[in-house]
């Protein structure tokens, strides 16, 4: 009787389910269309799932709206924390929910064309994306190490079998298990520096090692150290930063290309969403022993994904390369420290997903069956073939490089400006060296598209070809991916108020403004 009387005292945390609505969402969907996609005839008509995924995601988004709406009465206090103080429900967790749904969505329309062309239909694709953005999900709101971590597994997990997820491609596998077995050592990494920090602080809680540091001063700061050190390791890894970048490339190249836009985006941007959480919030008191660290990271990033990417003759690694190059950029960031840094890498990360999904649309329709035809030669004469494509993707390339009127103008100025008003101005003029070289792999491949031989036989020296032009058939959700990603690449850099205004208000609960 006492034993039962002692149990039964035992605390359990509050749960808001409210809180947990967009998780819930995705976890639900997932079962919901594993379920129904085990009880249908295998050759049966799958487009139903991809639509399902966007209505699943739809209605994520519908309930982080919801979330603001339910949370924004309340007193502020900070960060609102939920399931014992492991889970935060603040703008800057809802605002990153936002961008992985997006990311999400961007892949699931760009995947449902790509399936069926290359005779993959089924629901694995779906899955995966919506497993995975649950994992992405838990890393933007988790405000516990060890929760953290089982997010990033999640995340992780569901994004290596996508990378293989087309069975009939030696190279799909191939990217598959470099991811993982890559993965893994960054994962060990992870969990080593987290089980460091406990050691050095005795807490996994983001909120309570804070607290813990700002009160008091360790007389030994290396076991802490080395754990800040070993988690940006595994984030480094997440977020295709230089040194970690190595499998970035062959995986890009290797992976189905809607799953490359996953991976460029939703993947990315929980990574991120981790780095700023527990480099920014947590480690806030160590920021002068932190910030060499992505120094190094920045300019690396920045140099290698620059110059690496010119020397490239496939278009998926120019982008692999290209996406390095933006980590480093981001990097640059959050290596300010300040809520200006802040606001910049929420901004980059949401125009980025935008921009860089709406480049992947363009090379999933011109990769063609079995999604080989990535050679800058492949490219050659897209402009006559099919003019507007090559048009988007003018815009879309000019916008990575940094062209005034883009979105991507505008998320490179915040980056760089809040490096330099931190007092970082080499670190500004380093991100602004590697924008010029890799302007010139963005013009390569325009210059192809509008210059470039007609025909891929006619770039070896033979004959150009006097049958009618080769016609590259888009998909109709494909057409909509870009075009909307289109309109917001052009609209964003005509108009940022609103992006910027919600990415500013997505900070202050985040880092704490020493000027209010």
């Amino acid at each position: 009787m006492t034993l039962l009387a002692e149990v039964d005292t035992i605390a359990t945390p509050d749960i808001a389910w409210s809180a947990l609505s967009p998780f819930l969402v995705m976890v639900v969907g997932a079962t919901v269309m594993l379920g129904f996609s085990g009880l249908l005839p295998r050759r049966g008509p799958r487009r139903w799932t991809g639509l399902f995924t966007a209505f699943t995601v739809a209605t994520a988004l519908g309930t982080v709206v919801a979330c603001i709406v339910l949370w924004r009465d309340l007193p502020d206090t900070g960060t609102r924390t939920v399931v014992g103080g492991a889970y935060a429900v603040d703008g800057f967790s809802l605002f990153l929910i936002g961008v992985i749904a997006l990311g999400v969505i961007i892949a699931a329309l760009l995947t449902d064309g790509y399936l069926r062309r290359e005779d993959l239909e089924g629901p694995e694709p779906y899955l995966l994306y919506l497993a995975s953005a649950a994992g992405g999900i838990i890393m933007a709101s988790a405000t516990d190490l060890i929760v953290m971590f089982l997010g990033l597994e999640i995340l992780s997990l569901a994004a290596y079998v996508l990378a293989g997820v087309h069975r009939r491609r030696l190279r799909s596998g191939e990217a598959a298990i470099k991811y993982f077995v890559l993965g893994s050592f960054s994962s060990a990494f992870f969990l080593y520096g987290i089980a460091l920090i406990y050691g050095a602080t005795g807490a996994t809680s983001m909120i309570s090692i804070a607290e813990f540091l700002s009160e008091n001063r360790l007389t030994d700061e290396g076991l802490l150290l080395a754990g800040i050190g070993m988690l940006l390791v595994g984030f480094g890894f997440k977020v295709a930063a230089a040194p970690f970048h190595s499998w970035t490339p062959d995986v890009y190249q290797g992976a189905p290309s809607p799953v490359t836009a996953f991976m460029a985006t939703a993947v990315k941007a929980a990574g991120f969403a981790g780095l700023l959480r527990v480099v920014v919030v947590t480690f806030s008191s160590y920021r002068y022993d932190w910030q060499p660290l992505i120094y190094a990271l920045a300019v690396a990033s920045l140099l290698v994904g620059a110059v690496l990417a010119v020397v490239q003759t496939d278009v998926k690694r120019m982008m692999a390369y290209s996406s390095i190059n933006h980590a480093g950029f981001m990097l640059v960031a959050v290596a300010a420290g300040t809520i200006e840094g802040v606001t910049a890498t929420l901004f980059y990360l949401a125009t980025y997903t935008i921009i860089v999904g709406g480049t992947f649309g363009v090379i999933t329709v011109v990769g063609r069956r079995g999604d080989g035809h990535h050679q800058l030669s492949d490219y050659g004469g897209l402009a006559r073939r099919e003019p507007l494509l090559a048009l988007a993707l003018t815009v879309f390339l000019l916008a990575q490089a940094g062209t005034p009127l883009t979105s991507g103008f505008l998320a490179k100025f915040y980056a760089v400006n809040a490096v330099v008003e931190a007092g970082s101005s080499w670190l500004g003029l380093v991100a602004m060296l590697s924008a010029v070289i890799s302007a010139f792999l963005y013009l390569r491949i325009v210059l192809a598209m509008y210059a470039g031989a007609q025909d891929p036989d006619e770039a070896d020296g033979a004959e150009p070809a006097t049958s009618p032009v080769r016609r590259v058939k888009a998909p109709m959700a494909a057409k909509v991916t870009i075009a909307l990603a289109l309109v917001a690449t052009i609209g964003i850099g005509l108009v940022p108020d609103p992006l910027t205004k919600t990415a500013r208000d997505a900070t202050p609960d985040l880092v704490a403004d020493d000027d209010r």
